[in-house]
């Protein structure tokens, strides 16, 4: 549960930290994973802005993303190496697909590898969301702040997808994580109290897309 030391104002310090850990630029290879959109565009389930809106706004709020948050919550409020591993542990065995699993472990090691690197951090080769929670812990930053960026990215990623297999324009794509920014927040809020007996993904047909993907015979993306 977030003490009020995790809720602290943030500073421009911790601000400017996050920004560059979950910028597009920050070497984690996030835009080669569409998370199963890719097959979802490939069949006709999304071919508008507003049919990715729903899309993403589903993944957040009822799939991955919402799993997400509370491993990056759980992982930051962690007390010890061996409640580390048991969350990361959990991390890896919901994913829905075997590309789902690889997306969230080779997004982790290389956030994880980098991170460590620049900060000068011990961390482990752990899952996405629970290598970003455990960072932010060792570096003080707000868990909620970290949860909010952290979700903005894993929406704006889902975006840039889109604008390029939709296609969206520039216009269209910056409107679309205009909308779902709020969203992002009221997860993240949700998110601060919860712990993982709250984790669900009612999300079916993101699911279903991730393992069509797997065989889907013409791709750009790696899940």
């Amino acid at each position: 549960m977030a003490t009020a030391g995790h809720m602290a104002t943030p500073t421009d310090a911790d601000i400017l930290t996050l920004t560059q850990w979950l910028s597009p630029a920050y070497p984690v290879g996030g835009f080669a994973y569409s998370h199963g959109l890719e097959a979802a565009i490939d069949e006709g389930a999304v071919a508008s802005s507003q049919d990715a809106e729903a899309w993403i706004s589903d993944a957040l709020e009822h799939g991955s993303g919402w799993n997400d948050a509370l491993f990056v919550v759980s992982a930051y409020n962690a007390q010890d190496i061996d409640e580390l591993v048991s969350i990361d542990a959990k991390a890896r065995a919901i994913c829905a697909s075997s590309e789902r699993k690889m997306e969230t472990e080779l997004l982790g090691q290389a956030f994880g590898t980098v991170t460590g690197d620049v900060w000068d951090l011990d961390i482990q080769q752990l899952s996405y969301p629970v290598s970003v929670g455990h960072a932010a812990r060792l570096q003080n930053l707000p868990l909620l702040l970290t949860t909010k960026m952290y979700l903005q990215a894993f929406a704006s990623n889902l975006v840039a997808c889109a604008t390029r297999l939709v296609p969206l324009g520039q216009t269209d794509a910056q409107k679309l994580i205009r909308n779902l920014t709020p969203l992002c927040a009221h997860i993240a809020d949700k998110t601060q109290m919860a712990g993982l007996e709250e984790l669900s993904s009612t999300a079916f047909l993101t699911d279903i897309a991730s393992m069509r993907h797997e065989i889907q015979y013409s791709r750009i993306f790696r899940t």
